[in-house]
């Protein structure tokens, strides 16, 4: 079975010792991801990016966010 090959750019990240240049075909393929990326994110983005957020800031505060869960248990059991 013969399959066709689709002519995409071959990213490589080494320029073996030369100055790196970029082709043509390169600079148009990341064009189109870059204008594809930048395209207005559905809600399901904004919601990854606001948990995203959410983890770096609990995850900066550890200790602190332990405390803060841990104190209603904490205010029961003395209360009962």
């Amino acid at each position: 079975m013969k399959t066709d090959a689709i002519a995409t750019p071959n990213w490589s990240t080494a320029s073996f010792g030369d100055a790196a240049e970029t082709s043509p075909m390169e600079l148009s393929a990341l064009g189109e991801h870059l204008q594809h990326c930048s395209a207005t994110p559905g809600p399901l983005v904004r919601l990854r990016c606001a948990a995203e957020t959410m983890n770096g800031f609990v995850s900066a505060r550890l200790v602190t966010t332990l405390a803060l869960l841990c104190l209603p248990f904490l205010v029961l059991a003395l209360l009962l």
